[in-house]
Order: C-alpha cells, then structure tokens, then sequence
C-alpha cells in the first residue's frame, strides 16, 4: 500500500517590500514549502493564529510595529520556529530579536541556500514543540491571546495592557495557583516584585470589568496572602 504523501510545511512570510515577498515565494515555492503572506506585523499575528504555520520568516522592519513586538506578541501563546530575515545587521539587534524570542536570524543579503537548510533546521526541531492555543475558554469567560480580547457570555470586556497581562497569566494556568511575586516579576518586572499594590489593584479592576464578585467569585479566587487562581471550567 502506498503511504499518503506529507504535505509540505507551511511558512508564513511577514514582509513588507512587495519584491522580496515575491522572490521568497518563488524560493521557497521551489523548496517545496506551501506560503502564506503578511505584509504588516498585526496581519502576521493574525495569520499565526489562525493558519498554523510551521515556521515563520520575519523581518524587523514592518509598517505598522516593529518584528521584535510581533515575536514578543507570538510568544505569548505559541513556540513556533521564528526566522528573522532583515538588513538589520548590529549585533545589539541580533541579541534584542533572540531574546524576544527568534530562533534563529539571517541578514539581508542571503543565500537561498543557506535560507533553506536554516529553515529544514528550525522545522526539524519543531517536532519537538507544543504550542499553546491562542485561544483560552473557561466557562462564559474567553480570552484570546493573539488579538488581546476577553469575552464574557460574548460581551466584549476592555482591558488596560496590564490587566489583560495578569489574566493572560491566570488563564495559562487555570486551576493553578500564581503567587503574588510571579505576577509581578513577569507584568511589572523584577524591580516591582514588592509591589503588591499594583496587583491588588489590577486584580480589582479586572474583577469589575469582567462582573467578577471577590466574595463569591465565578473567575479568580483569591489565596489570602499568596496569590491568585483561575477557577477552571
């Protein structure tokens, strides 16, 4: 019986000049990889969480906000090989764009053959990756990663970027308990990790935004003195 033939990995190009776009698509068309196009940093967003690539290559220097900003904005919910290819070529640029979360980084100028077993590299190691869904539900309560919006029973709910940062938190690990130093160590920053009032009070406008009642919670139950949890289900 003849095994069914693996389809080819799909890219996700985030590039705005439209010649460079054009000449990817033609490498890696002939490389055998199936190609997706963003030519702005929210569309590469989008498109990562919503067309499943297996890798994508991304430049830094995007219209709309910079490509470190999309790999940190990626990172929030998906561990998918990330390629930056830009003329970009300062150390400090390299090292700011790796920390973000890129796998790997390739100046323009560049090979396509060294493109391509780059790319056959990072798809290699994906195999051993799971990425987190964009999407967390949890009852009425719906909070997508990738756009940065929260539902509850289908009502839109508006949140600062902090307070969406410490449900993003929660919602990672529903059920689990977070304590108050993780929260402030990973949204404020390790300098604010004695700074439980900036906490409390972003714990208590998500609670009013989201019709969330401390005394009799549907959402985040309070552990008096340790943290915060997100009831599951």
């Amino acid at each position: 019986m003849t095994e069914p033939d693996t389809p080819p990995a799909r890219i996700l190009v985030v590039e705005d000049d439209a010649p460079i776009r054009r000449f990817l698509r033609i490498a890696l068309g002939s490389g055998g990889y199936d190609i997706t196009e963003a030519e702005r940093g929210r569309q590469g967003i989008e498109l990562a969480a919503t067309s499943a690539p297996d890798c994508i290559v991304l430049d830094l220097g995007l219209p709309d906000m910079d490509g470190k900003a999309v790999i940190a904005a990626i990172r929030e919910w998906s561990r998918v090989p990330i390629l930056v290819l830009s003329v970009r070529d300062q150390e400090t640029e390299k090292i700011a764009a790796l920390d973000a979360g890129a796998d790997d980084y390739v100046t323009k100028p560049f090979a396509v053959g060294e493109l391509l077993a780059r790319l056959r590299a990072l798809l290699r190691s994906r195999l051993d990756r799971v990425s987190e869904p964009a999407e967390h539900t949890l009852g009425p309560l719906s909070i997508n990663l990738a756009s940065r919006t929260v539902r509850v029973e289908g009502r839109e709910v508006k949140l600062t970027r902090k307070e969406f940062d410490v449900l993003a938190l929660l919602a990672r690990h529903p059920g689990r308990l977070i304590a108050h130093g993780q929260f402030l160590a990973t949204v404020w920053g390790p300098a604010h990790a004695d700074d439980t009032h900036y906490l409390r009070i972003a714990i208590g406008h998500i609670r009013d935004k989201l019709g969330d009642d401390a005394a009799n919670p549907r959402f985040i139950i309070t552990e008096p003195g340790v943290g915060y949890r997100l009831r599951e289900g």
